[in-house]
């Protein structure tokens, strides 16, 4: 249904901006926002945003490290709450991605397809960022690119179950919010920051690392695309940033390989590891780093 998948696309990318413009307006003008709207804001980004990037992404695409079935579904329901769409299909997404970076049959590459000069990047650009998300093409065949998910009857049950995990994110930060103020005022408040702020940002960290850290950014290995990695936006996306690190090295669970590359979503999986509740996590050694940086 691709005409039903384009308007629930639009109303999920479309109404957290406004949204946040509301709030920003009301909170210029009626000091709606303080700092128990921060504090949820960041809990809420934090939180959610390893259910995408340690859960969707390095566990459940890449399988960079092994867990129990429960705390698998666990992940899957806290990125299902980002509102990024359903846990099945943002995996084949990814998968697909890797199998075609850069070339025809990559769902949200920059390069392929958008003609040369400053219009075609800028057009790249906008169809990486968010234009493929309203494109007709079928992104990706889940029983494809996701089979060992559809084999999964927990991840299957998070996956049709998609918008109650939404609800469930939203209701969270209301939740917080009247914890914090006892107040409902304080809730709405909570929910506006922590609710439609918090997907609108989580969209677009998740957002550019399809557009800007294919386009911008240092190649540190030879991977046959454009991966770059992009150190500023490192902490925003949680890690995600280093990606010309991670087309190197899929699997690793790291994806900052450097000391100095900052990656707090490898430092969730290490705390995991340590209280035995992540095991199996798989790691590069020093040597395949020099010999795939030596071959750039």
């Amino acid at each position: 249904m691709p005409v039903l998948d384009r308007v629930a696309s639009g109303v999920v990318t479309a109404v957290p901006p406004l949204m946040l413009a509301v709030g920003m307006w009301f909170g210029w003008a009626g000091n709606l926002f303080d700092w128990r709207d921060i504090l949820v804001l960041v809990l809420c980004y934090v939180v959610i945003g390893s259910g995408i990037t340690v859960g969707f992404h390095r566990l459940l695409t890449h399988r960079s490290f092994k867990t129990s079935r429960l705390l698998r579904a666990a992940f899957a329901a806290l990125g299902s709450a980002a509102a990024e769409g359903p846990v099945i299909d943002w995996v084949a997404t990814h998968r697909k991605h890797h199998q075609f970076s850069d070339i025809e049959g990559d769902p949200h590459s920059p390069h392929v397809g958008h003609g040369s000069g400053w219009r075609g990047a800028l057009s790249g650009l906008a169809h990486a960022h968010i234009g493929w998300v309203f494109s007709d093409m079928e992104v990706a065949d889940e029983r494809r690119y996701a089979k060992d998910l559809l084999a999964d009857p927990m991840i299957r049950f998070v996956d049709r179950t998609f918008v109650l995990w939404v609800i469930a994110g939203l209701a969270c930060a209301f939740g917080l919010g009247v914890a914090l103020s006892g107040s409902v005022i304080g809730g709405l408040t909570a929910l506006l920051w922590g609710g439609a702020a918090r997907i609108f940002l989580l969209h677009h960290a998740t957002f550019s690392i399809n557009s800007l850290c294919h386009f911008f950014g240092r190649r540190d290995y030879e991977t046959g695309d454009e991966s770059r990695n992009l150190a500023w936006l490192a902490i925003p996306t949680w890690g995600e940033a280093w990606h010309n690190n991670h087309h190197a090295f899929p699997t690793s669970y790291r994806h900052g390989l450097r000391r100095w590359q900052i990656d707090p979503s490898a430092a969730v999986i290490r705390l995991l590891e340590m209280v035995g509740l992540a095991w199996d996590v798989v790691r590069v050694d020093e040597h395949r780093l020099q010999r795939k940086a030596a071959a750039a």
